[in-house]
């Protein structure tokens, strides 16, 4: 046992002179320097990655908005034209061109003579449902009755 313990006393008084010597400081000192500029490097990296990303999302931002200047335009252009002026003038003024007779009726009129048309939403859910499972069916319809959704069906 006590040899043991004189084997170990001597391995560690073989490291702690390694430890001494001065190679192993300056080893130990160029292991700690690099490890420093790697993780520069490495923070470096991320920087310019996140710069990068925000560059890009600033450049499209600015071509978003340079698009809407440019639609702005167009539309500015579009108000200027005389066909515009025309079409503003039948609609707000009653204008007509010449030789042109306008005709006035009363909107109360005009809707009277209309008919409703079906709403094609409520078709399609209408002939989707009925191609449902009965179980399905009435599953939707305690759905609908929870949440309070009106049945326009019945």
């Amino acid at each position: 046992m006590f040899t043991k313990i004189k084997h170990y006393q001597q391995k560690i008084a073989g490291l702690s002179e390694q430890v001494r010597d001065v190679r192993m400081l300056g080893l130990g000192l160029f292991l700690v320097i690099v490890l420093l500029i790697s993780w520069s490097g490495v923070k470096i990296i991320d920087t310019n990655y996140e710069l990068q990303k925000q560059i890009s999302e600033l450049r499209q931002q600015n071509e978003v908005k340079r698009l809407a200047n440019e639609n702005l335009k167009l539309q500015n252009q579009y108000l200027e034209t005389n066909q515009y002026l025309d079409v503003a003038a039948r609609q707000n003024f009653g204008l007509a061109a010449p030789g042109e007779t306008v005709l006035s009726v009363p909107k109360e009129v005009a809707l009277s003579y209309t008919i409703d048309l079906p709403n094609t939403e409520q078709a399609e859910t209408a002939t989707v449902k009925k191609k449902q499972p009965a179980y399905q069916r009435n599953f939707q319809d305690w759905m609908d009755f929870f949440l309070h959704r009106k049945n326009d069906e019945q």
